[in-house]
């Protein structure tokens, strides 16, 4: 058994902030962003001080209707082995969608997706996160998420729908209070309910995160200071159950570590203000949900709702991010808006993985990503990505200033084939040739 405590996001741009902070007892890293065998020192620094590290991932798609990828999650246990950590977390979500499941292209989303609250999409859950616990070599926890859109036809509330997760499979939950804001702006769901209906002896632990409103839409930017509301269902929850841990995530637009620490004062005054939930459970377990009995499903049962599912999922992705008809029942509006977020989204994680492109493109960069994407959804990862931009504007000669032009040629060049040009055997014997006829 193990209390986490107070923690935040971990994330390169503060991590000197972050070691300096007092009263932070763990932090959690996107494990993506983690190279295994190339720990960054910061993080090995916090390890040294007895910080506690917890691996967050976000690429499975446990929601997704396929099986959960192998090497996926090979490569998650081994940053969990690599960190120490005592357990890892993932989101209730798909990522991806389309495939053999469909007869149709794969298509990825580029950010977390909600998962239809059926019995269908329920099975198949708990089939791939059984999969997963399977893989890992500690305890699962996963993470409610929000969401900008509704799906038809919905059996379950969200608390209905954690509840029989948690039963069924034994895992853990990660309760973001945030994202029960979002979901009470965008859909209607009061956060109070959600929080009765929730099995809170599951709880591993609490995310809390800002964001802002626009046109009576929340969007869950983890930008932001967090708000009053978001601390209040905090309280909320506290005054159910003490929580085992409490993370701040800030993601960009970092403020100066004071801020921060204030934001982390606000959150622990917010559970303290909850009563620490008169004495309840203030530990993480290393074992399943109690009570919990993992089932098995029969295979014709869990294979026949991913064919429904896989479908469901593909037909939403698909008019997300390729412009197909909008599927029946969805809110043209509100799907609008999700499919902006998302284009959005993958410029903003592009210029990050490629930072190159907009010093080159400067402010064209942008625009013309955004109509890039319009028409090529995203099938391959952030990095293909921005290769297949880069492509994309020299094949269409719509680069008008011949230096970037020049510029995002090379760029392309150096990373478009199986190795850097830099590191390809001809391209390193010119180089020392050219060096040798110089110094003649």
């Amino acid at each position: 058994m193990e209390r986490l405590g107070t923690g935040i996001g971990w994330r390169p741009e503060i991590a000197d902030a972050v070691e300096a902070m007092p009263g932070i007892d763990w932090v959690e890293v996107v494990a993506e962003n983690v190279c295994p065998g190339h720990l960054p020192e910061s993080l090995r620094r916090l390890r040294g001080r007895g910080v506690t590290v917890v691996p967050h991932g976000v690429s499975l798609g446990l929601g997704g209707a396929e099986r959960p990828d192998a090497g996926r999650l090979a490569a998650l246990a081994e940053r969990v082995e690599a960190l120490g950590a005592p357990l890892v977390t993932e989101h209730i979500a798909f990522v991806r969608a389309g495939g053999p499941l469909t007869a149709s292209p794969g298509l990825e989303a580029g950010h977390l997706l909600p998962v239809p609250r059926t019995r269908d999409a329920l099975d198949v859950l708990c089939e791939n996160i059984r999969v997963a616990q399977d893989a890992l070599p500690v305890p699962l926890a996963v993470e409610n998420i929000a969401a900008l859109i509704c799906w038809p036809g919905e059996e379950m509330t969200e608390g209905q729908f954690l509840y029989d997760l948690a039963d069924r499979t034994g895992v853990r939950l990660l309760i973001d209070v945030a994202n029960l804001h979002t979901n009470h702006v965008n859909r209607g769901e009061d956060p109070a309910e959600a929080l009765a209906e929730l099995p809170l002896e599951a709880l591993a632990y609490v995310h809390v995160a800002g964001g802002f409103e626009r046109d009576g839409v929340w969007h869950d930017s983890h930008a932001h200071p967090v708000p009053r509301p978001v601390l209040d269902i905090l309280t909320d929850l506290a005054s159910r159950v003490s929580p085992p841990g409490v993370l701040l995530e800030r993601d960009e637009n970092f403020p100066e570590p004071g801020e921060l620490e204030g934001e982390l004062r606000a959150i622990r005054d917010a559970v303290e203000k909850g009563g620490g939930g008169a004495g309840r459970s203030s530990t993480v377990s290393r074992g399943p949900f109690v009570g919990a009995e993992r089932a098995a499903f029969p295979d014709g049962q869990v294979e026949a709702a991913r064919q429904r599912v896989a479908l469901a999922q593909a037909a939403l992705l698909s008019a997300l991010v390729a412009g197909t008809p909008v599927p029946e029942g969805f809110d043209r509006v509100r799907l609008g808006v999700q499919a902006r977020a998302l284009a959005g989204k993958r410029a903003d994680v592009v210029a990050k993985v490629a930072p190159e492109l907009p010093l080159i493109l400067g402010a064209g960069y942008r625009p013309a990503f955004l109509a890039y994407a319009q028409g090529a959804p995203m099938t391959g990862g952030y990095r293909r990505d921005a290769l297949s931009f880069a492509e994309h504007l020299l094949l269409g000669g719509k680069v008008a200033d011949a230096r970037a032009r020049r510029e995002l040629r090379e760029w392309w060049l150096e990373r478009s084939g199986p190795a850097p040009r830099s590191r390809r055997p001809a391209v390193r014997l010119a180089r020392a040739t050219r060096k040798v006829l110089l110094r003649r």
